[in-house]
């Protein structure tokens, strides 16, 4: 091809203007398909970054009645964590 380059580095040139064209051809692939292909607001399904508060009514396991003895040493409890 070039008489001054030994056939190694035709085939280097030969490999690397491969991997550009393949490079052009898939980034402009990519930006074409994002011109066209809007998600629409909301449609994300990923995982939310703060989960969902979640209540006593929603599960009976989630909450506990308490005698009024375990209510009396829980509110001695309390009374006794000093409060900054």
């Amino acid at each position: 091809m070039f008489p001054s380059m030994s056939l190694a580095q035709e085939i280097g040139l030969a490999v690397l203007a491969v991997a550009v064209l393949v490079w052009v051809v898939g980034l402009g692939h990519m930006l074409w398909d994002s011109r066209f292909h809007h998600p629409e607001p909301g449609a994300y399904e990923g995982l939310p970054v703060i989960p969902s508060q979640r209540t006593a009514a929603t599960h009976p396991m989630e909450s506990v009645e308490l005698t009024e003895a375990e209510e009396r040493a829980f509110a001695g409890l309390i009374r006794t964590i000093a409060l900054n």
